[in-house]
C-alpha cells in the first residue's frame, strides 16, 4: 500500500514538474493514481469497520448499529438526508455566486434525491422495513419515476456541458478531498446496492438505489472538475470526448436503473394485489 502511493505520489510530480500531460506515460499514471485512490478508500473503510468492532463490546449503540439493520439503514437515512441538503445548499449558492448554470443543475438534482431520502424516511418512521410491501413498492415506484425525469435533466446538462465546454473547478487542493470523497461514495454504494438487493425490503433497496445513483453524479462532477484543473494541455475535443464518455454512461446506469424499479415493482403490486394471504 505505501509503496503504490509513493510510486503514484513520484510519477504525478514527475508528470507536473516536467510538463509531461500530453503522452501515454501520463495517462497510465492517472489511470495508477485513480487505482491507488480507490485502494485507500477500500483500506479505510475496512480499518473503521475493524475500529467499530473493537469499539462495540464497549458501546451499546456502536453494537446495536452494527447488529440492527433497520436501526443502521434509519441512521444512514438521516445522515445521508442531512449531508445531501447541506450539498444542495453549497452547490446552489455556488451557483448563484459563480453564475453557474451547472452548479445550480446539481443542487436541484441533489435537492431532488434529498425528497426521495425524506420520503422513504418518512414511510420507515411508521413502519418496519418489509410489513408493508405494497407501500414499500409504491414508493419504490415513485422513486424509479422521480429518477427518470432527473436522468431528463442530468442529460440536458451533460449536453450543456460537452457542447458549451463548461467547466469548473475547486479551491486549492479540495479537489483531493473531493476525490476521495466521490470514489468511497461510489464504492460504498455499489457494494450496498449488491448486498442488499435481495432484501424483502423495496423501501431499503430504493434507499441504496439512491445512493448509487448521487454517487455517479459524484464521480461525474469530479471528472469535469479535474479535467478542468489538471487537463488545461489537453485539447478541447479530448475533454469533451471524456465528458461524453462518462456523462453518457451514468445517464444509461440510470435511465435503465429507474426502467428496471418502475417496470419491476409495477410486477410486484400486480401479483401482491392479487394475492389473498396479502389482503
Amino acid at each position: 500500500m505505501i509503496s503504490l502511493v509513493i510510486v503514484s505520489a513520484v510519477l504525478l510530480i514527475c508528470i507536473f514538474a516536467c510538463d509531461f500531460k500530453d503522452n501515454v506515460f501520463a495517462y497510465l499514471s492517472y489511470i495508477l493514481s485513480a487505482y491507488t485512490m480507490v485502494t485507500i478508500c477500500w483500506a479505510v473503510y475496512k480499518q473503521i469497520k475493524k475500529g467499530l468492532i473493537v469499539v462495540e463490546s464497549k458501546n451499546e449503540h456502536v453494537k446495536r448499529y452494527l447488529n440492527d439493520l433497520s436501526f443502521r439503514t434509519h441512521v444512514s437515512l438521516y445522515t445521508s438526508l442531512a449531508i445531501n441538503v447541506v450539498y444542495a445548499i453549497a452547490k446552489f449558492f455556488s451557483g448563484i455566486f459563480y453564475h453557474s448554470f451547472w452548479f445550480g443543475s446539481i443542487a436541484v438534482y441533489y435537492f431532488c434525491l434529498a425528497v426521495m431520502r425524506f420520503m422513504l424516511l418518512q414511510h420507515v418512521n411508521r413502519n418496519a422495513f418489509g410489513k408493508d410491501l405494497i407501500a414499500e413498492y409504491k414508493k419504490y415506484r415513485i422513486c424509479g419515476a422521480v429518477l427518470m425525469v432527473l436522468n431528463l435533466a442530468l442529460t440536458g446538462m451533460v449536453i450543456l456541458v460537452v457542447t458549451k465546454n463548461h467547466t469548473y473547478s475547486y479551491p486549492g487542493h479540495m479537489i483531493y478531498a473531493m476525490g476521495a470523497y466521490a470514489f468511497y461514495n461510489i464504492i460504498t454504494a455499489i457494494i450496498n446496492v449488491a448486498k442488499f438487493h435481495n432484501q424483502s425490503s423495496p423501501a431499503l433497496s430504493a434507499t441504496k438505489i439512491i445512493n448509487l445513483a448521487s454517487a455517479q453524479v459524484s464521480m461525474l462532477a469530479l471528472e469535469t472538475a479535474m479535467l478542468s484543473q489538471f487537463g488545461s494541455g489537453e485539447s478541447p475535443l479530448f475533454r469533451r470526448g471524456m465528458t461524453s464518455a462518462t456523462g453518457g454512461f451514468v445517464c444509461l446506469i440510470v435511465l435503465s436503473t429507474a426502467v428496471y424499479m418502475i417496470v419491476h415493482s409495477t410486477k410486484r403490486l400486480k401479483k401482491l394485489r392479487n394475492d389473498p394471504a396479502v389482503k
